[in-house]
């Protein structure tokens, strides 16, 4: 069920949250208890999108056990938004991408990767809502999560929130859980602020320039499989409550 600050309290999930129509965003998959699987279906849910590579998707001691029914119903689709280890963008980004500032260079080396999660989401729109997620829930599904944003014609303030409330949400999980690792940490208000409002506008910017109907078009999504996504970033769903 949506809260009525457009995060969505699916037991375990970290840092999930309503997109646009029938798409959600959240930090990983793993996170999820049984209980939170049954309440993402019961919302809906019919695919995921898994935005990471491949290595990633692996399970640690704290998450939680979960019986492989537990999603049943609900198809897990694996589309990355970048070549893992590519030299090109790692001397930019390190290992992986976590600043908007990035998110340009993204889609101008990967043009056929953000195809194929638009190409997911587009195959997903029969079967029922769409869920995104990457690791942490902030950059690579911030960046999918902007352009979904902007083909739903959301203005430029909607989409920098969601960014914002997106960093805010896992800066929180790092407050009370630590973070993964040493590339990510605790950033206090006083920083925190003043670097949202800075990556915000960042995200609005990339978004802005993309053009993202007519960038996907050109490397390859079909006009066919752009109807089913704009479709499906339009349609809202009676169980997320109030809006």
């Amino acid at each position: 069920m949506k809260r009525a600050d457009g995060s969505m309290d699916w037991d375990g999930a970290v840092n999930a949250w309503h997109v646009a129509g029938g798409v959600y965003r959240m930090g990983r998959r793993e996170w999820l208890t049984g209980t939170g699987w049954k309440q993402a279906f019961d919302d809906g849910v019919r695919t995921v999108v898994d935005l990471r590579g491949p290595a990633e998707g692996r399970r640690r001691d704290t998450d939680p056990v979960v019986p492989a029914a537990a999603w049943a119903g609900i198809n897990v689709v694996q589309a990355p938004t970048e070549q893992p280890g590519d030299p090109r963008f790692t001397a930019l980004t390190g290992a992986y991408l976590n600043d908007p500032a990035h998110y340009a260079e993204n889609a101008r080396l990967f043009p056929e990767k953000l195809v194929g999660v638009f190409r997911a989401i587009a195959g997903a729109t029969p079967k029922g809502d769409v869920l995104l997620h990457c690791a942490a829930g902030r950059d690579r599904s911030g960046m999918v999560a902007a352009m979904v944003q902007d083909l739903a014609g959301d203005s430029d303030q909607d989409i920098a929130e969601g960014y914002r409330r997106a960093a805010r949400g896992i800066n929180e999980r790092y407050r009370t859980h630590g973070p993964p690792h040493d590339r990510e940490r605790y950033v206090e208000e006083h920083e925190l602020g003043p670097l949202l409002e800075q990556h915000g506008d960042a995200v609005v910017e990339f978004v802005r320039g993309l053009d993202t109907p007519n960038y996907l078009l050109a490397n390859g999504l079909s006009p066919a499989e752009l109807d089913a996504v704009l479709a499906i970033s339009h349609v809202r769903v009676d169980t997320m409550g109030p809006v």
